[in-house]
């Protein structure tokens, strides 16, 4: 389990999803650093912002959308028995995402999202359950939300939410690439744009 990261605010989902991509891949370029995304719920649509910004071959290495749980632990690695005990909806889970696809990718920072969207719970967790993770050279953070509406909704906000996630991280850290310090593992227990952990 991570430690508690506070004093942080949670990502809202409700920042433009195009402004944050392109200021996350500025960031990223600026450092001459690399980007890997791994997504569930929100189905290639954080891979798809960041394609649409011209010039993000410089920093956006590639992602893994793992929809079925079994591709979760195939293709990222993340821990089976985890998600045989607690499924796909974790946030430990999207901590080994974000992990997985960084490593698996080759990049100095991964993303990641694992949720409900919708029209049924999962997992046990009901609807507008999601977790957005991001693992980069000093560690990885993980923000649960409850997010409110129909699954588009729901899956738009999430792709805000991990980018503005990335892009928070991305100006925090003062590290520059993969000869950084080994991971360690921060969860940051925030509460979501409804006031909800």
């Amino acid at each position: 389990m991570g430690s508690q990261a506070s004093g942080r605010p949670a990502p809202t989902g409700s920042a433009e999803p195009a402004e944050s991509a392109r200021e996350a891949l500025r960031l990223l370029v600026g450092r001459a650093a690399t980007l890997a995304v791994a997504e569930s719920l929100t189905g290639g649509l954080v891979a798809a912002e960041l394609a649409a910004v011209p010039g993000a071959s410089r920093a956006f290495r590639g992602s893994v959308t793992a929809y079925a749980t079994e591709l979760k632990h195939e293709i990222l690695g993340v821990d089976a028995a985890l998600l045989a005990e607690r499924g796909a909806v974790d946030p430990d889970v999207a901590r080994g995402m974000a992990e997985g696809v960084r490593h698996r990718l080759g990049a100095d920072w991964g993303v990641a999202t694992t949720g409900v969207a919708g029209p049924t719970p999962q997992d046990g967790q009901p609807v507008g359950t999601v977790f957005v993770a991001v693992a980069g050279p000093s560690g990885a953070v993980v923000v649960p939300l409850r997010l409110p509406g129909d699954r588009g909704t729901i899956r738009r906000a999430s792709v805000a939410a991990v980018l503005e996630l990335l892009t928070a991280e991305l100006r925090r850290s003062t590290v520059a690439g993969p000869e950084s310090t080994g991971p360690g593992r921060r969860t940051a227990e925030r509460q979501g744009p409804n006031g909800h952990t």
